[in-house]
């Protein structure tokens, strides 16, 4: 029997030697929103605990929409036209601003704006990349409940009217994207960003994926969103397929509640125990840098109850055209694999920066098990990231095979929003 995964914007099919069982889980599948315009347009006039965007927008003299940047599955194109439709009843177009919630991750060139957001969006709107390290470009906002400074974007923060774009689907820090995190995080300064993913945040928190109660990152992620500003966000909620299953609109924090609770029951599948080994496809664009591959694997060790047993193998098929990443979040976590040992970074003694917390945990997964990347067009990097490089699935499985004669294989379609959850 042949199988397929996703891999970059294609699929790779495969098969699986016969002395192994195979488990396929993916989300659950539901209705899908036939019409996304129609949708979005139906949720700005409607939305949840909030006046409509269109009462909103009456008086305002500016906007800034801050949007996902290529590396999330959001559909900002079809999201942006109503929103600016209905934006441009009040403001003039070139007071509204569209500022890209890169983080810390690479700025986008201009063919990846253009898959993003549209030549028409690119092509008549002001598209502004946010810069972390650029501090003639961020505000103060004073601190957070816990401490922590904080610094944002001023163009976000000096808007009259502050909207954001969101995916809400399982997370590794927060528990579940979307909400406030598009812009608390997104348009953040490096600073804000690595004190909100510090030892000491994960420490206090309770990190798990899909953990949103008692979840102190989500709380400062919370609480710097309110700083900012933000007035109304549209989240979504995909599917196996990346079709758009739910779409909301309306104040951030009930609106991002109401979501989370639709993602749950679409997302978490039940399973009964944890695998020697976990086949995770994952697809473009979270498999164009190997910074994003690799929450595949951590999010299978920080489940609930880890979903890969030790001594275990996580295969990823990943392209990595990227290699590592090229954003100063990316070249961080490459580098503290690199250069230091497995036991130097779980002992680390100064605080990681943002990025280097990815390194963090990517350690703890391979002191315990193995990540094996299936077609990275760089395999030296993945070497030094202490990882295993095969050509192929086939190589895969025989690297496999010196450890596991038989055993049983999840295969996960989807790795990044199906989260398994052993009860």
């Amino acid at each position: 029997m042949s199988y397929s995964l996703p891999y970059g914007k294609e699929k790779i099919t495969f098969k699986i030697p016969d002395s192994f069982q195979v488990k396929i889980v993916e989300s659950k599948q539901t209705t899908f929103v036939k019409d996304v315009y129609e949708k979005t347009h139906d949720t700005l006039m409607h939305p949840i605990n909030s006046p409509s965007l269109l009462e909103l927008v009456k008086g305002k003299k500016s906007a800034c929409i801050v949007v996902t940047d290529i590396s999330r599955k959001c559909p900002d194109k079809e999201l942006l036209i109503p929103i600016l439709e209905i934006l441009e009843k009040e403001i003039k177009r070139e007071k509204i601003s569209i500022l890209v919630a890169s983080g810390m991750h690479k700025k986008m060139n201009y063919d990846e704006k253009i898959e993003k957001y549209g030549k028409i969006v690119c092509q008549n709107y002001q598209i502004i990349d946010h810069n972390p390290n650029d501090y003639n470009s961020l505000v103060s906002l004073g601190l957070t409940k816990t401490g922590n400074p904080v610094k944002i974007s001023k163009v976000a923060f000096e808007a009259d009217l502050l909207i954001s774009l969101g995916v809400v689907e399982p997370h590794q820090f927060a528990g579940y994207s979307g909400g406030y995190k598009t812009v608390s995080i997104g348009v953040a300064d490096d600073e804000t960003i690595s004190r909100t993913h510090s030892a000491i945040m994960i420490k206090k928190s309770k990190i798990k994926v899909g953990q949103i109660e008692g979840n102190t990152i989500q709380d400062e992620i919370i609480d710097i969103g309110k700083k900012s500003g933000l007035n109304f966000i549209i989240n979504v909620i995909l599917g196996n397929n990346n079709e758009v299953l739910e779409i909301a609109s309306g104040e951030p924090f009930e609106t991002h509640k109401k979501l989370i609770q639709k993602a749950k029951s679409i997302h978490e599948i039940p399973l009964t125990k944890s695998y020697d080994v976990v086949v995770c496809g994952i697809g473009f664009p979270r498999d164009s840098n190997l910074y994003q591959a690799t929450r595949a694997a951590s999010y299978l060790y920080f489940a609930r109850k880890p979903v890969i047993n030790p001594d275990g193998y996580i295969i990823i098929p990943a392209p990595c055209s990227e290699g590592a990443g090229n954003g100063i979040g990316e070249q961080r976590f490459f580098s503290m694999l690199k250069n230091n040992s497995l036991d130097e970074i779980l002992n680390i003694d100064t605080e990681p920066r943002a990025g280097e917390q990815r390194a963090y945990y990517v350690a703890q997964v391979l002191k315990n098990c193995k990540i094996i990347i299936v077609g990275c067009k760089m395999p030296e990097i993945i070497k030094d990231a202490k990882m295993i490089p095969a050509k192929d699935m086939a190589e895969a499985f025989d690297i496999v095979k010196t450890s596991f004669r038989t055993t049983e294989i999840l295969l996960i379609s989807d790795a990044l929003s199906t989260l398994p959850v052993i009860q």
